[in-house]
Order: structure tokens, then C-alpha cells, then sequence
């Protein structure tokens, strides 16, 4: 009988770009999707962008811009990238949509009149010179508990978690200030009171077994705390409409997305939305990261069940992506944007790789380069391509053989591991799908090595055996094909144009072909070049500043800051010394208009300052010139500026210099500034009106 499956993956978050820890998810959902439209199932892929929240507010602030056109943007380079690796959604939507606040209107209502609101008064952290409350990544200080400096406002690398108004010197990290405790009244949701409810539904086979273990230990032995689900203003996101200046926290809204893609979908095809979040026949299939499970496991439940909606038949964790052993980092080159990977290599050896290591289980990735190259170079040209490699030039002229030859049950047992191939995908143990298909083509390589075709092409005697031979090579090669394509969708033309015949479902794979031309053989997977990864390494290397990149409802959310650094030009060189920046004579020489125009000064909004650690005079700027376009900028301005003093401001940026490796990280441009040096240091700034982007004329 064939399943309704809608199947969801996490929301990213707008505020940054898609990189290789992302892909984990995307991937993983994309190849279960593509696996039950192929065994003939109604599936259908929704996501979309995370767009609200603080992180949003202020960016868009820095920018000079609206939090919309980030939006825009943001959707449009996902789109792009999700795209390049055939990660293919039925609809990406947004979160900042008029479907989504209706939903949350809707759902607020239902969760209201159930009596589970209540408001209370607390105390927050508040950063008086940006107007704005802080959430637990925007402030750091010392912990209660180890006295470890530098540690964020919920939780310390010793593993103690607290409250941000238990930390010792206390500090914003939007502006670098002191924050305050202010009151301020919150809405909460008592999820208490669906104790009951939640303890059945983590038991009932919607999640791996070891998360309702950690949910029942961690959380469901004990009384279940309120949930805190408002924001005072100022927020980017939805006001709550029976509570003026207070909007729903990003946590409760970006969930609803789910159902809010589904419904601009459903329009789109004169569908009803309900007849997937109002139905119980309809298979709600959620793929999220470990890190998210609170939310998911917990929250979103309750939501659901109170507002008369789909529960999720089952909640797909996984775990994060590690590179080479270790977390991904910014200065190994190991923090890898999707459109770098795309730049240098092909996105089915990243896909087949994640699918090797994926087991169903929530255990970390580790994408290893070296064995990333070995696995792709043995299996998918050593094994799989080599197959119609070493064939399909032997029957070019004449085609298969008019009907099927003896192989001594090779397909037959091909066709046998189909069911066990099936299970293994259900279970997303793709792992186990690529050892299954391996060892068909590793069947599939001795036949034809023992048949060794090449010692009789040239026999006028034994053409049709030569025939044989490749027909049993290419059938048993499609037969992989159709097993592999949910992992491998880009082999699916090729391998329908060197065979001409459409593959059409997963029954494909029992169905033998004979009689068909066959097109010349060409390349269908290239081996993988060592020095395309090391180029992609390099590429990505950056100075790492910390994490700003708030990814809501989206695993591996490691920063993506993607600063860059200053350098200087002729006439004020960065010494790379401990000195920092140091003035040499300047020579008194006239230059052409023609020179002076290749200079590029545009204008710029400093949206990070502070201070370089064993420098005398520079500060470490992070400048944002419109879009998405951002620098780092080593500025020996310290003896006349505050790095506090600095956050916000408009600065000229020479943006054409040529970038320079510093002591203290890359320099790609520099700010404008006059004065004689000391404390007579005064940075040029554009008048009131301007925007970080603008060009100087």
C-alpha cells in the first residue's frame, strides 16, 4: 500500500551560509526521500529558512539594510547550494511568511485556551548601548563553577550549565559593554501538564532508543520546567498579538515553518495543508541534529498535540560532523562552505561519502580527506563505473543480446539483496546499502574478470559470447545503478543514455534489459584529485573569531563568521612584529587621475572591534560593506580609540589592496584615517545617510 510521507529536515538559519556540517542532514533527509519516491511512495520534502531572532535584528542593524533583503539574499545562496549537491526539496520556504504567522496565531490560541500560558517577571542580562535584552550567546564571563574565563551564558567547556546572571564579569559580546539586570515579564508554557502525554510519545517508537533513554533520565524523571516562549522588544519575529511589545521566541516559531512550507506548497497545487498536518494516515518524518532534540522531543510535541495537528511518526537524530577528528575549524581550512566543496569537486563523492558513514544510529560523522578519496577512487570508479567501463565499448555497434544469458545466478542473487538493500534505506542505514551494492559489483568485476572480454573482441568466432558477456556486465551494473540512486541521483541520464533505457522505479532493478543499443561509453565518475581537496583546504582558511552564527532549528551550527583581515598599502606598512603598525616616510608623489581611481574606497560599518592580543597599537576590526561582503581589518588605531566606541560606526575602507598574511591573521583592505600619530588619530567617517557598500567618487 503505498505510504503519505511528509518529511521535514532543519530550518537553517538565515544569518549564515550552508557548509559541510549542514550537508550531514540535508543529505541523510534527501537520500530517504528520494529512496521512497523511488519504491513508489507519496513523499514529499519541505524545509525552508530560519529567519527570525536577535542575531537577524542585528545584523540587518550593522548592515544598514532590512532584516527582508538579508532574507532574500540568504534564501536565494541556500537554494543555490542545496541545489549543486541534488538536494532536492518539493518546497523551501521561509519562516517570515504571513502562513507562518497565521499558524502561530492559530497554535498560541489552542495552547491558550488549554490554560498551559503563563507570565511571569524575570530578571535579563540587558546591553544598554544596543538597546537590546541578550540571549545566552551574547554574553560571556567567568564561570560560577571552574572560574574559567571567557565562557558563554548558559554552559562552560568544564560542563557546568547555569544562568548568564551567575557568570563573574559579566560582558556583551555584541558591544563589549557591561550588561544590566532589567525585569521584564515573559510568557510561559506549562508543559507540565502534558508530562503524561510526552513520557508515551518519546516511548512509542518515534525516536531512537537511546534518546528516549536520554529524555527520560535528563528531563521526564523529573518535573518538566515551563517553557519560556516571548521576547520583549526590541526582536525581530512576530508580535504576539494579545501581548503588545512582546514576540514569540524563535523557538516557537520556526517549527510552525514546518507547516507553513507545506501550506504555500499545498497552495500552489489546490491542495488542502490539512490533509497532511489534519491527517492520521499522513507520516510526519522529522530529520533534525542531537543538538536540537530538546526542542523537537519536548516542545514541539506539546504544540502539536494542543492544536489538533500530525504528530511526527518518527524524529531521524543524528549526530555532528567532525573533519579529520576534529571539530570543524576556520584556520585548519576545515570549516568548508557548500559552494567551496562545489568550486573543486564533484558533490556525489560528498554524497556517497556521508551515505557510507551514515548508520541510522546518532553517532558523530568523521568526513576523513584521505579516506574520502580512497573510498570514492575504490568503490565508485574502482568498483561500480569499472564495470561499464571495462563492457559497453565492446557492444557498441551491436547492442545487447536479444535475450538473457546465463550468468549463473548473479542477477538473481542481486535481485535477492534488494529486499535487505530496502530495509537498510528505511532504517537510513546507508552504511549498509553501500556494503550490499558493493559486494554485487564486486560479484559482478570477478565475472567479467574471469570472462575477460578484451582477449576476444577481436575472434569472429566468439562475438556472440563477447555479446553475452557485456549484457550480463551491463545489467548487473544497472542493477547497482538503481540501488544507488537515491545516494547518486546525477548517474541516473548517463546511465540512461549509455543504455538507452529510462530507469522509472526501484522494480527496475529485478527487470533485465536485452536487445537495446548501447551509446558510447563515457566517463561516468572521475577519480578524486588530491590536490582539489588541498585546494578547497586552503581556500577556506581564515582566522576564526568566535561564534555568532545562531542556526535555530539546524545542527552543526559551528560560526560562520566569514571575516577576512586588513592589509596596508605602500605608504603605511603592518610590521609583523609584536609592534604592529608602524608609519614609514612618505615620499611626496604626484599620480594621475587614471591612478587614483583604481583606489577603491568604499564605505563600511564596523560591526566587531576589539583588541589583538600581544599588540601594542592595533585593534581587530570586522567591517561589513553591504551584502554579504564582510572584512577583517587590523587598524593601529588603539591609542586613540575604544574598541567599544567602534561597534556600529561608518568607517572608508580601501577595499582593492592586495591581501597580506600578518603575525596576527590575513589583511585584505584597511580603514582611512589622518592625524600625526598617538592620541591625534581621526578615522574618516561618511556623513549620516550613508550605507556600508557605497563607493566613494
Amino acid at each position: 500500500m503505498k505510504r503519505k510521507i511528509l518529511v521535514t529536515s532543519g530550518l537553517p538559519y538565515a544569518n549564515g551560509h550552508i557548509h559541510i556540517g549542514h550537508l550531514v542532514e540535508y543529505i541523510q533527509t534527501d537520500i530517504w526521500v528520494r529512496f521512497q519516491k523511488l519504491v513508489g511512495n507519496d513523499a514529499v520534502f519541505i524545509c525552508g529558512d530560519d529567519t527570525h531572532g536577535t542575531t537577524m535584528m542585528l545584523r540587518a542593524r550593522a548592515e544598514g539594510c532590512s532584516e527582508e533583503s538579508i532574507i532574500e539574499r540568504m534564501h536565494a545562496a541556500h537554494v543555490r547550494d542545496f541545489s549543486g549537491f541534488d538536494v532536492n526539496f518539493d518546497y523551501y520556504g521561509t519562516t517570515h511568511c504571513e502562513e507562518n504567522r497565521q499558524l502561530c496565531n492559530e497554535i498560541w490560541a489552542a495552547i491558550k485556551k488549554a490554560g498551559l500560558i503563563e507570565e511571569r517577571e524575570i530578571e535579563q542580562l540587558y546591553d544598554v548601548e544596543a538597546n537590546t535584552f541578550l540571549a545566552d550567546r551574547f554574553v560571556k564571563g567567568t564561570c560560577p563553577v571552574c572560574g574559567k574565563k571567557d565562557q558563554f551564558g548558559d554552559n562552560c567547556e568544564c560542563g557546568a550549565h547555569y544562568s548568564p546572571t551567575d557568570l563573574a564579569d559579566v560582558v556583551s559580546t555584541i558591544t563589549g559593554t557591561k550588561p544590566e539586570l532589567r525585569k521584564a515579564k515573559h510568557l510561559f508554557v506549562n508543559i507540565e501538564r502534558e508530562h503524561k502525554f510526552l513520557d508515551q510519545w518519546v516511548h512509542s517508537g518515534t525516536l531512537q532508543p537511546e534518546i528516549a533513554n536520554y529524555l527520560t533520565g535528563q528531563f521526564l524523571n523529573n518535573d518538566l520546567r515551563f517553557w519560556d516562549v516571548s521576547r520583549p522588544a526590541p526582536y525581530f519575529g512576530f508580535e504576539i498579538p494579545d501581548s503588545p511589545n512582546n514576540y514569540w521566541y524563535v523557538w516557537f516559531d520556526a517549527p510552525t515553518g514546518y507547516i507553513a512550507a507545506t501550506w504555500q506548497w499545498c497552495k500552489l497545487r489546490g491542495l488542502d495543508f490539512g490533509d497532511f498536518w489534519r491527517n492520521p494516515n499522513t507520516e510526519v518524518h522529522h530529520f533534525i541534529g542531537k543538538d536540537i532534540t530538546y526542542f523537537h522531543t519536548l516542545f514541539w510535541p506539546v504544540m502539536l498535540k494542543v492544536a489538533g495537528l500530525t504528530l511526527p511518526k518518527k524524529v531521524h537524530i543524528h549526530g555532528f560532523l567532525t573533519v579529520n577528528g576534529e571539530k570543524m575549524a576556520k584556520r585548519r581550512g576545515t570549516f568548508i562552505l557548500a559552494s567551496t566543496f562545489l568550486k573543486h569537486l564533484n558533490p556525489a563523492y560528498l554524497r556517497y561519502f556521508y551515505a557510507a558513514k551514515t548508520t541510522g544510529r546518532v553517532d558523530d560523522l568523521d568526513l576523513n580527506f584521505e579516506e574520502l578519496e580512497n573510498r570514492v577512487n575504490s568503490d565508485l570508479v574502482g568498483n561500480l563505473v569499472n564495470i561499464a567501463s571495462r563492457t559497453a565499448k565492446f557492444v557498441q555497434k551491436i547492442g545487447l543480446s536479444a535475450s538473457y544469458p546465463d550468468d549463473g545466478g548473479l542477477f538473481a542473487q542481486g535481485v535477492s539483496a534488494g529486499n535487505e538493500i530496502v530495509d537498510a534505506y528505511e532504517n537510513c542505514d546507508y552504511g549498509k546499502v553501500i556494503r550490499l551494492v558493493m559486494e554485487c559489483g564486486n560479484r559482478a568485476n570477478k565475472f567479467i574478470d574471469n570472462a575477460a572480454p578484451w582477449q576476444i573482441r577481436d575472434d569472429a568466432n566468439r562475438q556472440q559470447e563477447l555479446q553475452d558477456i557485456c549484457t550480463i556486465g551491463l545489467n548487473l551494473f544497472r542493477q547497482m545503478i538503481v540501488y544507488l540512486l537515491p545516494i547518486l541521483p546525477s548517474l541516473k541520464s548517463d546511465v540512461e543514455r549509455l543504455l538507452n533505457v529510462e530507469i522509472c522505479n526501484w522494480d527496475d532493478s529485478g527487470k533485465q534489459i536485452v536487445g537495446t543499443k548501447v551509446s558510447p561509453y563515457k566517463h561516468l565518475i572521475t577519480r578524486v584529485e588530491r590536490a582539489a581537496i588541498e585546494r578547497i583546504v586552503e581556500e577556506s582558511k581564515q582566522p576564526e573569531t568566535g561564534n555568532s552564527n545562531n542556526n535555530s532549528t539546524n545542527s552543526n551550527n559551528t560560526a560562520a563568521n566569514n571575516t577576512a583581515a586588513d592589509t596596508a598599502n605602500n605608504a603605511l606598512k603592518f610590521q609583523d612584529s609584536d609592534e604592529a603598525l608602524k608609519a614609514e616616510p612618505l615620499l611626496v608623489e604626484r599620480v594621475s587621475i587614471d591612478d587614483f581611481t583604481k583606489v577603491d574606497l568604499r564605505v563600511a560599518r564596523v560591526i566587531e572591534a576589539e583588541e589583538v592580543e600581544g599588540a601594542r597599537k592595533l585593534l581587530k576590526l570586522r567591517l561589513s560593506l553591504g551584502g554579504d561582503e564582510q572584512r577583517q581589518v587590523f587598524a593601529g588605531i588603539k591609542s586613540a580609540y575604544k574598541a567599544s566606541e567602534l561597534v556600529g560606526r561608518l568607517v572608508v575602507c580601501v577595499a582593492n589592496l592586495q591581501p597580506r598574511q600578518m603575525k596576527f591573521g590575513l589583511s585584505e583592505g584597511m580603514v582611512v584615517a589622518a592625524g600625526g600619530g598617538g592620541n591625534e588619530i581621526f578615522l574618516i567617517s561618511p556623513d549620516n545617510g550613508a550605507k556600508p557598500g557605497m563607493r566613494l567618487h
